[in-house]
C-alpha cells in the first residue's frame, strides 16, 4: 500500500501537478484556492510539478485579469453584483461547514461575509472534527470581532474545540478571560485536561470550582472520574464517589459507577473492579460487563474475560459474537497518521521505506535513538517473525515516519501535531519520548484514545494510558 500525503497551500504558492494543468485552460475553471493530493509510492513522488516560467506567467495573468474584473464590478451600476461575498447567505456557510470546507468559510469571512450565532457554532464544530488548531485559531480571530465574543456558550464551545485540538493552553486562556462562566465552562475544561492526559490539572480545577462557590452536580463527577482515569487516581476516584453521597447528597447513577470501573480497569486493577461491581447497590448492566470484559482482554486476563462475557451475553444475547467482530487484535487495521502544519496536512498509511531527504532523516533519527539508549520492545509486534524482523517492523510504524517528515518540512523548534487512528503502542510511546529530547521539540500525538504531549523526554500521560 502506498503512503498518501495531502498538501494544502494558499494561492500564492507555485506548486502544481501536470494533471491539474487543465484547470488553467479557461477562466471559469480556475480555482480560488488550491487543494490537491500527492501520491507517494515507496515515498517517491510519482507526480510533481513546479510552476515556473510559462506556467507561473499564466498564473500571474489570471490573477491580474481577475483583479481587473473585480475592479470593473465595483464600478458597475448593477447592485446585484456588489458585495456578493458580504451577502452570502448564512445557510451556505453552514452547509460548507457540514461538508468539512471550513477553510473556504474562513476565506469568505475574510472577504467580508458575516456569520451569525449558528454559523459560528457550525464553524467551531467543523474545526473540532478536523482537529485543526490553525483553523480553530483563525475562526477564533473572527469571533473576537463579532458581537458574540463574550457569549458564554460560544466561549464554552471554544474551550471544547481547543481541547479536541490538543491545546489546553489556549483552552485555559479562553476560560480565564471569560467575564462570566457557567457549570459547563468548568466541566469542559476538566474534560479537556482529562482527554489530554493532564487529569491532575483537571482535579485541581475541580477544587478551584468548589472554592468559587459552585456546588458540583451529577455531570461534574463524570468529568472528575474522567480526570481520575487519565492519571490512574484510583483511591481518589473512590473518595469522590463517596463524596457525592455524603457531602452533596447526589445518588450515583450507573454511569458514575461505570466511570469508577474505567479508572480501575485502566489502572489494571481487574480484581478490584470485579469486586466493586459485585458490591454495587445497582444491578450491573450490559455496559458494566462489557467494560470489564474489554479491560480483561486488554490486560490479558482470559479467565475474567470469559466470565464477564458470559454475564454480558446473559443480559444481551446480541453480544455473543461481539468480542470476535468488534474487538480485533491491535494493529490489524491500517495505521493512518495525519501530520498537521500550517496550510499543510500530511497523511501516512504504510510502513514502506522510501528514498530521499526524508528517508535520510528517518535513518539518522533511528541511529540517534539507539545512541540515546532506546531498545526496541518486540512484544508489541504480533507477527510470527524473528527478532531482527520485529525490530525493523517497529522502526517503520507510521507515526515515526510522520515525525521524520515533519522534522524536515517545518522550522526548527516548531511543535509537530500528529493524529493517529489507532492506539499508540508502548514501544513507539517510549521512542517518541526520547525523540522529543533529541530534536528539542514538543511532539503532540493524538491516538484513538487521548492526546500525548511529548516534551524533554517525558509524556503528559506519565506513561499511563
Amino acid at each position: 500500500m502506498a503512503s498518501v500525503v495531502l498538501l494544502q497551500h494558499p494561492v500564492n504558492r507555485t506548486m502544481f501537478f501536470p494533471n491539474y494543468k487543465f484547470l488553467f485552460s479557461n477562466q471559469s475553471s480556475f480555482p480560488p484556492h488550491l487543494s490537491y493530493t500527492l501520491q507517494i509510492s515507496k515515498f517517491r513522488p510519482v507526480c510533481s510539478y513546479t510552476a515556473h516560467n510559462s506556467s507561473s506567467k499564466i498564473y500571474r495573468r489570471k490573477i491580474q485579469k481577475n483583479s481587473q474584473k473585480e475592479r470593473n464590478d465595483q464600478n458597475d451600476n448593477n447592485p446585484s453584483r456588489r458585495n456578493s461575498t458580504a451577502l452570502l447567505p448564512t445557510v451556505d456557510l453552514i452547509n460548507l461547514c457540514h461538508e468539512g470546507k471550513v477553510e473556504q468559510v474562513l476565506e469568505y469571512l475574510g472577504q467580508g461575509a458575516s456569520a451569525d450565532y449558528v454559523a459560528f457554532g457550525a464553524i467551531f464544530d467543523s474545526c473540532g472534527n478536523l482537529k485543526s488548531l490553525d483553523l480553530c485559531k483563525r475562526a477564533h480571530g473572527f469571533l473576537k470581532l463579532s458581537t458574540f465574543a463574550n457569549d458564554i456558550e460560544m466561549n464554552n464551545k471554544l474551550i471544547d474545540v481547543y481541547g479536541k485540538c490538543g491545546s489546553m493552553r489556549d483552552a485555559r486562556r479562553v476560560f480565564d478571560k471569560m467575564r462570566e462562566r457557567n457549570m459547563g465552562s468548568w466541566h469542559l475544561l476538566i474534560n479537556g485536561y482529562a482527554a489530554n492526559g493532564q487529569g491532575d490539572r483537571g482535579l485541581l480545577l475541580y477544587e478551584d470550582m468548589k472554592k468559587s462557590g459552585l456546588q458540583p452536580n451529577e455531570e461534574t463527577f463524570f468529568a472528575v472520574f474522567a480526570a481520575c482515569s487519565s492519571v490512574g487516581a484510583v483511591e481518589e476516584s473512590l473518595l469522590h464517589l463517596q463524596e457525592m453521597r455524603t457531602e452533596y447528597g447526589i445518588i450515583p447513577g450507573i454511569e458514575h459507577y461505570l466511570g469508577v470501573i474505567d479508572v480501575l480497569g485502566n489502572a489494571g486493577h481487574l480484581w478490584e473492579a470485579q469486586e466493586f461491581i459485585e458490591r454495587m447497590p445497582l444491578e450491573p448492566t450490559a455496559e458494566i460487563w462489557r467494560a470489564l470484559r474489554n479491560f480483561a482482554q486488554i490486560h490479558g486476563d482470559i479467565e475474567l474475560e470469559d466470565h464477564a462475557e458470559e454475564l454480558l451475553i446473559a443480559l444481551d444475547p446480541s453480544q455473543a459474537n461481539a468480542n470476535k467482530t468488534t474487538l480485533p487484535p491491535r494493529k490489524m487495521h491500517s495505521a493512518t497518521n495525519m501530520l498537521e502544519q500550517k496550510n499543510r496536512l500530511a497523511e501516512y498509511r504504510c510502513t514502506q521505506p522510501y528514498r530521499g531527504e526524508g528517508y535520510e532523516k528517518f535513518k539518522g533519527l533511528n541511529g540517534q535513538l539507539r545512541e540515546a539508549g532506546y531498545v526496541p520492545d518486540t512484544r508489541y509486534v504480533l507477527h510470527d517473525i524473528d527478532e531482527e524482523a520485529k525490530e525493523q517492523a517497529l522502526m517503520y510504524h507510521s507515526e515515526r515516519l510522520a515525525i521524520a517528515y515533519g522534522l524536515i518540512s517545518t522550522p526548527a523548534r516548531q511543535t509537530l501535531r500528529i493524529m493517529k487512528n489507532l492506539r499508540i503502542c508502548g514501544d513507539c510511546h517510549n521512542a517518541i519520548k526520547i525523540m522529543s529530547k533529541i530534536v528539542g521539540r514538543e511532539l503532540i500525538v493524538r491516538d484513538n484514545k487521548r492526546f500525548h504531549h511529548f516534551k524533554d523526554g517525558k509524556c503528559s500521560c506519565g506513561d499511563y494510558w
